[in-house]
């Protein structure tokens, strides 16, 4: 929801097919996605009832977002207890869960059997209060569409220097009337370069993240949920597609750009011959960097842990498109919203998008109530393992694959442990 927003943001919405305390249907709490910066639990994309029709309580919340959510400052480090600021916005997270453990069996809900939700950033989210020991116990289950995890994070010294580009006395920024504050952020702009950290996104600030997620999920330091995570198949495709990258010469240049220190093997690894291969070349660049790398891994940690998980891949043409689904375009699929609109807008779609919304939010529904998305008439879908590389394809019909790597990924992740280890070579 890119509409209007306010500071007095902190609410829920609830989704019940009953009230009867005694009922202890397991729930959703859904948050999301925006790029920590815009959205909201209201968006008509997320309206609950298709789901909950299905026997679950939904829930869709809102969190402090930009600045107000994620800014880190020397001197708001100082006011604290704790010597730490910024996850505002995660905090906020968690104070929803807690109140849905303290409320939700008003609504028919059973609090010991709270799935968390999201996407993008929300999915993001939920690796990092996963790996949190303030949000323990809150939910029981994750499902993370488009996760972000094991992307570089900046630490609490890095963000309140960010904090400070933003203004150095903190006074003077509450003083700010709201609209000029948020226009700061616009001001300074982002560096969006894929392999490097985002200011305005989670940080590792010693305190409500105690270590970065790789560290968290390779040391076993998290909460042990059963989880449901994926991807669409062009998850770059509309990030990317105004980027003023449009020949071989330029893509290259990019890309060693990117990965300082190891440009050769970043050629390599994403080679492109002519030039009409550049537009997907950093479509697929973006999608490996940000989530394809980091999902897998994720994956690959909880098998170590002999932990159940599952993996899908979104490729849904909606109403017969050209173009493979880009990030975001499963949202209204999963929801069963097909109806709702858009940026103001409906899009088309046709028997067979709704035949695929049914499926994929009938399979999110029996892992929200069961732990396992198998069921109806689709075909097997076995947890993950390394070794088999099992996923759920959500295309015009269902099927069941494997493997979706590439030396892209790999890449990435050799790219990244040598950048934390500060040894990054040709």
């Amino acid at each position: 929801m890119r509409g209007t927003m306010d500071e007095d943001c902190l609410n829920l919405n609830i989704w019940t097919p009953s009230e009867d305390r005694t009922a202890k249907m397991p729930v959703v709490v859904w948050i999301h996605g925006g790029g920590f910066t815009y959205g909201g639990g209201a968006h008509p994309s997320y309206d609950g009832e298709a789901l909950a029709r299905r026997g679950v309580v939904v829930v869709t919340l809102n969190y402090r977002l930009g600045l107000l959510g994620f800014m880190a400052h020397p001197q708001l480090s100082a006011e604290s207890k704790a010597g730490s600021s910024g996850n505002y916005g995660l905090m906020d997270q968690v104070a929803a869960l807690k109140w849905v453990q303290r409320n939700i069996a008003a609504f028919g809900g059973d609090p010991t059997r709270v799935t968390v939700m999201g996407q993008s950033a929300g999915a993001h989210a939920i690796s990092a209060l996963i790996t949190s020991t303030q949000a323990a116990s809150t939910f029981q289950q994750a499902i993370m569409q488009s996760v972000g995890v094991m992307r570089p994070q900046l630490d609490l010294k890095q963000a309140e220097q960010y904090g400070l580009q933003v203004g150095a006395d903190i006074n003077q920024l509450r003083q700010l009337p709201a609209e000029n504050f948020v226009a700061l952020q616009k001001n300074l702009g982002v560096d969006r370069s894929p392999a490097s950290a985002r200011p305005v996104s989670i940080i590792n600030d010693g305190v409500f993240i105690d270590m970065p997620d790789y560290a968290a999920f390779a040391s076993g330091r998290f909460s042990k949920v059963p989880i449901l995570v994926g991807n669409v198949a062009n998850e770059g495709g509309g990030a990317t597609k105004n980027w003023p990258i449009k020949t071989v010469s330029e893509f290259r240049t990019f890309v060693s750009e990117t990965f300082k220190g190891a440009g050769s093997k970043a050629t390599t690894a994403f080679a492109v011959n002519s030039d009409a291969q550049v537009k997907q070349a950093l479509a697929d660049l973006y999608s490996d960097t940000q989530f394809l790398f980091g999902t897998r891994e994720l994956l690959n940690q909880y098998e170590k842990q002999n932990l159940r998980s599952y993996r899908y891949v979104f490729s849904r043409h909606r109403d017969e498109a050209a173009a493979p689904p880009i990030h975001g375009d499963e949202l209204q699929f999963v929801f069963d919203n097909l109806n709702a609109p858009h940026r103001g807008k409906q899009r088309p779609f046709n028997d067979t998008d709704s035949a695929v919304a049914q499926q994929i939010a009938d399979s999110w529904m029996r892992f929200v109530k069961t732990g396992d998305p198998n069921g109806g008439d689709m075909p097997a879908w076995p947890p993950y393992s390394s070794k088999g590389k099992g996923f759920m394809t959500f295309g015009s019909t269902l099927t069941a694959g494997s493997g979706y790597d590439g030396q892209g990924i790999d890449f990435v992740r050799d790219y990244f442990a040598a950048v934390r280890g500060q040894g990054v070579g040709e």
